[in-house]
């Protein structure tokens, strides 16, 4: 099977679009599936973006994001706690109004430090009993809370989760349908452990994302912009992606590109691209 029929637009990618150009620019492609932010949702509000949602006729693959839970303030900790409790009623939402297929699929980006900080090991313990006292409210909504690792590179100013083996270390605590793990290729190509983790995550049928995209080099000034479209970098995507799909993950795969020259070029033509991209590869 050729990746088209599981293939999903990371709204990220064309970062530039609204909420109605992004469904309209991706069921144009015949691309199937879109993974959501939360601002553009925002910006039409909820019950308008399940609408909108429903008459693209596309699937939702996931909903970005929820997380930055690592703040030692307890007043900051309790409004993470209702935004992120909010983002599970809305993934909850979106995914209902969505295709046949669609995913109820909330992605957490833990956060990183607090401002002087340099707790990491209590930044990693408030994550972990964040999403603990999250679960509950997931279960109930049938969300299932995906945690992301993120390259360490990340790790003092948006994501202390580091690694896959982290971000399974953390969800084995709780049952598989309510917590699981993103696999972003950029954040854990490089780690020597990725294949025994995505094995390991899929025998635990924990791997809820599967997010594509490219390291590209030289890095630019802002690292969190140095994602390249499929194939235009070092990421072994094929090796990674056939070690996905034979740990069983099923899902939508999404590209994600955080990359300050394709958010200008026209979305169509990023979208085109894309599919130029994928067309090769097999799932």
């Amino acid at each position: 099977m050729t990746m088209h029929d599981r293939l999903s637009l990371n709204q990220a990618t064309i970062k530039r679009a609204d909420l109605s150009q992004a469904l309209s620019a991706t069921a144009a492609a015949g691309i199937p599936s879109i993974g959501l932010w939360r601002e553009p949702v925002h910006d039409v509000g909820l019950s308008t973006a399940c609408t909108m949602v429903a008459d693209s006729g596309l699937r939702v693959s996931s909903l970005c994001r929820g997380g930055f839970f690592t703040s030692d303030d307890p007043g900051e900790q309790q409004r993470a706690r209702d935004a992120n409790l909010r983002a599970i009623d809305e993934i909850a939402q979106l995914a209902a109004a969505g295709a046949a297929g669609s995913a109820p699929v909330l992605v957490l980006v833990a956060g990183g430090l607090p401002e002087a900080s340099t707790d990491l090991r209590g930044a990693r313990e408030r994550a972990t009993t964040a999403v603990a006292d999250l679960v509950d409210a997931a279960a109930a909504a049938r969300v299932t809370l995906a945690i992301e690792p993120m390259h360490p590179m990340y790790a003092a100013d948006r994501g202390v989760i580091s690694s896959l083996r982290s971000a399974l270390d953390i969800a084995e605590h709780f049952d598989a349908a309510t917590v699981g793990v993103v696999v972003d290729a950029f954040h854990i190509w490089w780690d020597p452990d990725v294949y025994t983790q995505v094995a390991r995550a899929g025998v635990q049928q924990r791997i809820s994302s599967y997010q594509i995209n490219d390291w590209i080099t030289p890095l630019p000034a802002d690292a969190l912009l140095s994602r390249g479209l499929p194939g235009q970098g070092h990421i072994d995507l094929r090796a990674l992606t056939r070690a996905v799909v034979d740990a069983g993950y099923g899902g939508d795969i999404e590209v994600e590109i955080f990359n300050a020259d394709i958010w200008a070029r026209p979305f169509d033509d990023v979208l085109r691209d894309i599919l130029v991209a994928t067309s090769a590869m097999t799932v």
